[in-house]
């Protein structure tokens, strides 16, 4: 799941280097994400894993994601 994760990531931050992404890297404080990037990396996730969020979850670390994503699609 964290190497699906970071090719979307890859694509909301084309910029960044993602090979020390790991599941403690904090999306805010390490990866610099604001609002906007937050919401379009949800909407990569949607579109790359098929999957519609329903509700408002506040993602805190890579790892918080790809919990989140293995507990609702597996």
């Amino acid at each position: 799941m964290l190497e699906k994760l970071k090719a979307v990531l890859s694509k909301v931050l084309p910029d960044m280097d993602m090979s020390g992404v790991t599941e403690n890297t904090k999306l805010i404080e390490d990866l610099g994400f604001d609002s906007l990037a937050l919401m379009m990396m949800s909407m990569e996730i949607e579109d790359a894993f098929g999957f519609r969020f329903t509700e408002f979850v506040k993602f805190e670390t890579v790892g918080d994601v790809c919990h989140y994503l293995e507990d609702k699609i597996g």
